[in-house]
């Protein structure tokens, strides 16, 4: 199954994708990767799953410390740069599959961990993939869902009105209590929760999707706007010598999956 939004997927992740790891990208931030690896705690037996992979950041850190590792995503292009830079750093252990969250191509309880990074804020329906994960996830697994969280409201519509406005593909970001339902409704309990706050220059946000002169100049306008006490975005930007800057709040979850 299809999302709604597959074509504006495809379009800016098409356009993203050679520069989606370029330096000051907050995407491929080592320390993050780095930290997502020594929490997730991957065995040197087991098989690896992320799904919505993009260009593989994330796989290609737990790759050295795993079995195997398959990338899943629905963007050839992403899938490629993912694809180079194994080959680059000879990670041979490693797969890359175009497909849908929504329809994992994989027979259930396939691998041990399945992981998710900066996707779910894509899919219109969140239950269909977290689903899926589910599904192929084996007994006593771990789920990882890493994941941007919504502002408190009432900020959060309007910051994703500028997420969309920057980049079309975005639906909305979840808060933490959404988050923690996807996971209770499949039954999997919880063993870590914890927030992590990066820094992201607004800059590079903006060339990464190739935003569109007018737009960007609407965006950045109205952040100066709150950084003058005027109306607010939800994204609380600041000026880092004499650059805006704003924090995304990233949510990391981890669930196991446990006998029924």
């Amino acid at each position: 199954m299809k999302p709604t939004n597959i074509g504006a997927i495809h379009l800016s992740f098409g356009m993203q994708a050679e520069e989606f790891e370029k330096p000051g990208m907050n995407f491929s931030n080592r320390d993050y990767l780095d930290y997502c690896v020594r929490t997730i705690e991957p065995a040197s037996t087991d098989s690896v799953l992320e799904v919505a992979a993009g260009t593989c950041a994330c796989g290609r850190s737990l790759a050295p410390f795993a079995q195997t590792v398959t990338c899943l995503d629905t963007t050839p292009a992403m899938l490629e740069v993912g694809k180079k830079e194994a080959e680059k750093n000879r990670l041979n252990n490693m797969v890359f599959i175009k497909g849908q969250a929504e329809e994992l191509p994989f027979p259930d309880s396939s691998f041990d961990i399945v992981i998710s990074r900066l996707a779910f804020h894509h899919f219109p329906d969140t239950r269909l993939p977290f689903q899926e994960m589910t599904r192929v996830l084996k007994t006593g697994g771990k789920l990882v869902l890493i994941d941007m969280e919504a502002p408190e409201e009432p900020l959060r519509a309007t910051r994703d009105k500028i997420e969309s406005m920057r980049d079309p593909s975005h639906v909305k970001n979840l808060n933490q209590a959404e988050l923690l339902k996807l996971f209770a409704d499949q039954s999997l309990s919880i063993i870590k929760c914890e927030k992590t706050k990066i820094p992201v220059s607004l800059q590079n946000w903006l060339e990464l999707t190739k935003t569109p002169d007018v737009t960007r100049t609407k965006i950045m306008n109205d952040m100066k706007s709150d950084m003058n006490g005027q109306a607010q975005t939800g994204f609380s930007p600041y000026l880092n010598e004499n650059d805006i800057f704003f924090y995304q709040n990233w949510i990391m979850l981890i669930g196991k999956m446990t006998d029924a």
